[in-house]
């Protein structure tokens, strides 16, 4: 197993309700798959995207990016301005 830091920023904060948790996930696990067990638990984590932004350590990725033991996975929420 592998255990990363979900932290959540913003908007996700208020949503969630927590700014960070701890995700045990299969050896070779990718960024999808943490969305994907993340939206598995429900409400209120199901109103994750599909394909949020993230960061994994602190620089952008994709959903196809490898996990590794200890990584931290920043989810972006979407920003509007004008």
């Amino acid at each position: 197993m592998t255990r990363v830091r979900a932290r959540f920023f913003a908007a996700y904060r208020d949503r969630f309700g927590v700014s960070e948790l701890d995700v045990e996930l299969d050896d070779g696990a990718r960024v999808e798959d943490l969305v994907r067990t993340l939206r598995q638990r429900g409400t209120p984590f199901d109103a994750l995207p599909d394909a949020p932004a993230v960061a994994v350590n602190r620089t952008y990725a994709f959903l196809d990016e490898p996990l590794s033991e200890g990584d931290e996975v920043a989810f972006i929420p979407p920003v509007a301005g004008g």
